[in-house]
């Protein structure tokens, strides 16, 4: 199989500079990246690539039984990863992404060197000891819209989660984002995220790792990312100005300089 083109794989930047390769999270796709790969681009190879059923990745890939788990995703990472010999990795891994990329990291401790989590969760449901933010009941409501009306639900929820009230147009792109997704595939992604538990795979990571929270966040409250930062030793958080959940896209500077920092000190 073809996985430059299964996968949509775009390299951009220095070609003898340092891999990033940045992974997209839940409807979503490697544009939502667009506003931080000129700055990325300076000094490091950018590599950035669509997850099958997301994007521009071929569909006709698609396999329900493999986007049933996180470990899926994480198989669609380390094929890009070796189709391109991409060795010394920084994986940089927005919302769900950044947990696929510690079982790919874990997987393939040879060719992953560094994580960056953007707005991760370890898991979405609260538990004891533990807030993640949602109700079992929430998570239950939230997948049961999206089945029964998932362009009704991507138009109201993509603004909350964007979370920028006073500038509609970043709520309005994500909306668009997650209404171009197939609404099949978009259902499959959405229970494999938003059930998932990745707190015991969080013991794992053993590569410097960046995580980098928004100050508010409605998905991921900064009492997860507490919790990431204290599960894995080698790690840092930083708490951007930025509000949402795709910083990435509402505060492009600041998600990029923290990069930057991270990746040019490790």
């Amino acid at each position: 199989m073809d996985i430059r083109r299964r996968n949509n794989v775009t390299v951009t930047g220095c070609a003898d500079g340092p891999v990033l390769l940045l992974a997209h999270g839940f409807g979503c796709d490697q544009n939502m990246w667009r506003l931080v790969v000129p700055t990325l681009a300076e000094s490091y190879r950018v590599v950035l690539f669509d997850y099958v059923g997301s994007g521009r990745a071929d569909p006709a890939a698609w396999d329900e039984r493999r986007y049933s788990s996180l470990d899926g995703y994480a198989q669609d990472v380390l094929e890009v990863v070796e189709e391109l010999d991409l060795r010394e990795v920084t994986l940089v891994g927005h919302s769900v992404s950044a947990m696929v990329g510690v079982l790919a990291a874990a997987k393939s401790p040879g060719r992953i060197a560094r994580l960056v989590m953007v707005a991760p969760s370890s898991r979405y449901i609260d538990d004891e000891g533990y807030r993640g933010g949602f109700s079992a009941a929430d998570i239950d409501e939230l997948l049961e819209s999206l089945e029964s009306n998932y362009l009704g639900w991507s138009a109201a929820m993509a603004p909350v989660i964007m979370g920028n009230d006073d500038r509609p147009e970043l709520g309005q792109e994500l909306t668009a984002a997650f209404c171009a997704t197939d609404p099949d595939m978009a259902r499959i992604f959405a229970r494999t995220t938003f059930l998932s538990d990745s707190r015991e795979d969080l013991k794992t990571v053993s590569v410097p790792t960046l995580i980098l929270e928004c100050r508010q966040d409605v998905i991921a409250p900064r009492e997860v990312g507490a919790y990431v930062r204290d599960a894995i030793p080698a790690s840092q958080l930083v708490t951007l100005e930025a509000t949402g959940h795709c910083p990435q896209l509402s505060a492009p500077q600041a998600t990029a300089a923290a990069i930057v920092d991270f990746v040019g000190a490790a």
